[in-house]
């Protein structure tokens, strides 16, 4: 299988640099791999949502450890994207309970609703969507996480809105 290398600019900036070594300082001198996730979540938030394999090196590099730590991180977790996403990101977790209650088919209809298969990102760069391992809110399945909320007890109508609503600039993806 063949893989697509995504460029990606690079921009550290002061007040970025001064997060990472704030994050560092929680933890012992010669420990710094411990702040990994916080910082890649750091990192990725200032470049648009996802992590080069430059971005990743410099993030290696600035926490003194192999690349490949960084790699195997940023691989395991689905949080953290290795190429450009849309603006809207639907992950839909597709555990069982989820499935049981019809995630898949929520993915397939969000999939041809917006003309793009699981994976994929809108030509106009808005959606994006991914299937994503337990979200942790089985009890109120199906739902999908966009942003850094939840969305619940899904049907096509509520898909059909959320795409309306995001069309309209009318969703919030972050908390902070």
């Amino acid at each position: 299988m063949e893989r697509k290398h995504y460029k990606q600019e690079i921009n550290m900036t002061e007040a970025l640099i001064a997060r990472i070594n704030e994050l560092i300082s929680h933890y012992p001198e010669g420990k710094q791999k411990s702040a990994l996730l916080p910082v890649l979540h750091e990192v990725q938030d200032a470049h648009n949502n996802w992590l080069s394999i430059e971005l990743q090196d410099k993030v290696a590099e600035i926490l003194q450890i192999k690349p490949i730590e960084v790699y195997e991180v940023v691989t395991f977790y689905t949080m953290f994207n290795q190429k450009p996403i849309g603006k809207y990101m639907f992950e839909f977790c597709q555990t069982s309970c989820c499935c049981l209650n019809g995630a898949e088919n929520l993915m397939d209809y969000t999939s041809e609703k917006l003309g793009i298969k699981m994976g994929e990102t809108t030509a106009d760069g808005m959606f994006t969507i991914a299937g994503v391992e337990c979200l942790g809110a089985c009890g109120y399945a199906p739902m999908m996480q966009l942003g850094d909320f939840y969305k619940e007890k899904l049907t096509e109508e509520k898909i059909d809105q959320l795409i309306a609503d995001c069309r309209d600039d009318k969703i919030i993806l972050h908390d902070k």
